[in-house]
């Protein structure tokens, strides 16, 4: 969920806007500037004070119209304020014809006039007096700053106007202005603390090189660094793939060689593009802390880079945060920092990124106040999207002044933060802020913050992990206890017992299938309980048998055996008989061989004869053997088959009847009755549960109504939930189908209602 953000207040004034900039002193004044360009739109070039204190509505205090002859306002940075006036520098092109001229005065310096304060109504001084504002505006100076360019077409423009805080110590404040649309790209550092920047105040000039421009630049002065001197300034630039840091002080008149801090690396072998993220903007967050903007290549998205510079001056990368995937690049960036009253470890930044999308991402950056930086941290408070009808094209923050009252008489704190747009649009959004820690807490180092400072990424990883685990189980828990109601699924739970009897009915409804044939929770259960209890009664009948069959199946095989091994004894007997006579014999005559030979032929021959039908009788009995145990098993399969399919014939039997007569009953039938009731002098059809086997069904005709007679209830009388249950036993028992309808049941009566359906619900 979002956090709150205050309502945005909008403003659309009658140009363009390209720039913008808060006064440092009083966040209740903005300026915003831009224009049409050299008069050929119609649209004028201008600077607007506009009145912000409200956070609801804006206003415009007074405007500064300028040259149409001259190109529109292009950059601006406020340089100092009064309670009566605010000072400003500007990047506005001379003329076409004198930048033909070779004249090119594009660094402006205004001042404008201060509404006066609204007098309280107590104030005896001042009472009845009304204080008139003229809305004073000045130009204070102009310059030509930048090498003039030798390119035939005159196309170099000041982008970038970017100023440092004045110092504590002898408030003096740098200055620096970018080239843009450069053959070779410039930045020069001059003395902001004059009320016209002149020639000789220039501080240094650093040249990028053919083709190169500066893509942001920022300053930041070392007021409270111990490494160095007061009056101390760091500046940073980036172009598209490289940063350079340096160090410099004012009156020096010369820069030292800038260092390259970093270079974005190229991508490797493998890489699916060989293109490089280019570098967007930059600022100062720290000293030796620097907050980089990169877009990705081919509009893939952008990040956020924090790279922390060693005294050396060389720098790694200790941070990054991918922004959300709606931004396919970025278009602006600011930063500012929540100051404290009291001394504190930690510092929090606040960080807004407009995106191509008009959206806007408001971040926080919370890391310790000197170093080393460990584990700085991103973290996003907002998302604020389409917040202007066209492109983004600055974002300002007003300076944060922590309150030096007690939290009893501090009213709530904002900062405001503003953007500009191509489409005339001001819109400014005020942030609340928070004590931290919170009052409760009675800590002497309080400070004022946007988010809280939160857990570290593993404790958050590990909470976060934690909850999701805890929220996985209950909700398994919930669904199980739901089926069990349900009738679904088997009882771990017990949750069947937790709810009354009128709730578990209103849950518990019956189920359908994909033939409409509605089942009543647990009937599926039971039903396959007794599926399950036949299949088994079947499967042992089966078993019996083939137990039995086999029995005699080895049984005959034992005794063909034994047969076959006294026959096979008494050939060896008699072929031993012969071998001895055959011995006896050789000592005979010739003719006694002869005949000895001739008997043990015959023996053999013989035994071969026996054996053979030795074997022939074997198959035989085995063949039987065999077929009698298949008609054995077809038997037994046929009578179980036939057992359950005639179980419930009568019933079914019944039934036709009971339909049939229902069919050509006329009025005067005695089972007809004109009033509806039943009457118990004639026998109606009922069905009920087996007294002795609950699991199966019995149906007759009895005398209902009559004392002593079993309870019973027409088909039409049951609820929907007790006609359901009887109709999956009828479906189960297969006296019944779903597509011979109710009609079949009407005027049938069911008895043992309430066990019947108690046995289904479990």
């Amino acid at each position: 969920m979002a956090p709150a953000v205050a309502a945005a207040a909008k403003l659309t004034l009658s140009y363009p806007l390209y720039a913008s900039d808060f006064d440092p002193q009083n966040s209740s004044f903005l300026l915003v500037a831009g224009g049409g360009g050299q008069g050929r739109t119609g649209v004028g070039n201008k600077i607007t004070l506009i009145n912000t204190s409200r956070k609801q509505t804006l206003s415009e205090v007074v405007d500064i119209d300028l040259s149409k002859d001259e190109d529109s306002v292009t950059s601006l940075a406020v340089a100092s304020s009064t309670a009566s006036s605010v000072t400003a520098f500007a990047g506005i092109n001379s003329s076409e014809k004198d930048q033909a001229a070779g004249r090119n005065e594009h660094l402006r310096s205004f001042r404008l006039e201060y509404p006066p304060k609204r007098r309280p109504e107590n104030d005896a001084e001042k009472a009845g007096v009304v204080e008139e504002y003229k809305g004073q505006t000045a130009p204070l100076g102009r310059a030509s700053l930048f090498t003039p360019s030798t390119a035939k077409r005159k196309e170099t423009y000041q982008r970038i106007t970017r100023l440092s805080r004045p110092c504590k110590v002898n408030g003096g404040q740098l200055g620096a202005i970018a080239t843009g649309l450069a053959p070779e790209g410039e930045i020069v550092l001059f003395d902001a603390k004059t009320n016209g920047p002149m020639g000789p105040w220039v501080e240094a000039r650093l040249s990028m090189g053919n083709g190169k421009e500066a893509a942001d630049v920022d300053i930041i002065g070392h007021d409270d660094a111990e490494d160095a001197p007061p009056g101390t300034f760091s500046v940073a630039y980036c172009t598209d793939y490289e940063v350079h840091a340096f160090r410099m002080t004012l009156k020096q008149r010369k820069a030292p060689e800038p260092q390259s801090v970093f270079e974005e690396p190229h991508p490797d072998t493998f890489a699916s593009t060989k293109d490089r993220s280019k570098f967007r903007s930059l600022r100062f967050v720290a000293p030796n802390l620097l907050l980089l903007l990169q877009n990705r290549p081919n509009r893939s998205g952008s990040d956020l880079l924090l790279l922390e510079l060693s005294p050396s001056y060389q720098g790694r990368i200790i941070g990054t945060k991918r922004l959300h995937n709606g931004i396919n690049s970025a278009t602006a960036l600011s930063v500012t920092h929540l100051a404290s009253s009291t001394p504190s470890q930690s510092i929090q930044h606040i960080i807004a990124v407009a995106g191509q999308d008009t959206s806007i991402s408001i971040l926080t950056l919370e890391h310790r106040y000197e170093p080393p930086f460990e584990s700085p941290k991103f973290r996003l408070y907002t998302l604020l999207r389409a917040v202007h009808p066209l492109q983004i094209t600055s974002l300002s923050f007003s300076t944060f002044s922590p309150p030096q009252t007690s939290q009893k008489d501090t009213p709530p704190q904002y900062i405001k933060l503003a953007s500009t747009s191509v489409a005339n649009t001001i819109v400014l959004h005020s942030l609340p802020l928070s004590p931290y820690p919170p009052p409760s807490q009675k800590s002497s180092n309080q400070r004022y913050v946007l988010t809280s400072p939160g857990r570290s990424d593993a404790a958050q990883m590990t909470f976060s992990i934690i909850v999701s685990a805890l929220v996985i189980g209950l909700g398994a828990f919930l669904l199980q206890a739901f089926t069990e109601i349900r009738g679904g699924s088997p009882e771990y739970l017990g949750a069947k017992g937790w709810l009354s009897q009128r709730v578990h009915d209103y849950i518990a409804v019956p189920y359908i299938l994909e033939n409409g044939t509605s089942i009543a929770p647990n009937t599926l259960s039971s039903m396959s309980d007794r599926a399950s209890s036949a299949s088994s009664s079947l499967l042992d009948e089966i078993t019996t048998t083939i137990s039995s069959v086999s029995d005699h199946a080895f049984s005959t095989s034992t005794s063909v055996h034994e047969e076959i091994t006294d026959k096979v004894a008494d050939l060896r007997s008699t072929a031993s008989s012969s071998t001895a006579a055959a011995k006896e014999s050789l000592a005979d005559t010739p003719e006694n061989v002869k005949q000895a030979v001739s008997a043990a032929l015959d023996a053999a021959s013989s035994a071969a004869a026996e054996l053979k039908e030795a074997s022939e009788a074997y198959s035989v009995t085995a063949s039987n053997t065999l077929t009698a145990a298949s008609n054995s098993l077809t038997s037994a399969a046929a009578s179980a088959t036939q057992k359950a399919s005639n179980q419930y014939a009568h019933i079914r039997d019944l039934l036709s009847r009971h339909h049939h007569h229902r069919r050509h009953a006329t009025p005067s039938s005695p089972s007809a009755s004109s009033n509806g009731r039943v009457s118990n002098n004639i026998p109606h059809m009922i069905i009920h549960r087996d007294d002795n086997d609950e699991s199966k069904l019995q149906a007759g005709y009895h005398h209902v109504g009559r004392e002593g007679a079993r309870e019973a209830k027409r088909f039409e009388e049951l609820s929907q939930w007790e006609r359901e249950v009887w109709k999956g036993r009828l479906q189960e028992a297969g006296v019944w189908a779903v597509e011979e309808g109710e009609k079949v049941l009407k005027g049938v009566f069911f008895g043992g209602i309430a066990q019947a359906v108690g046995a289904a619900v479990g």
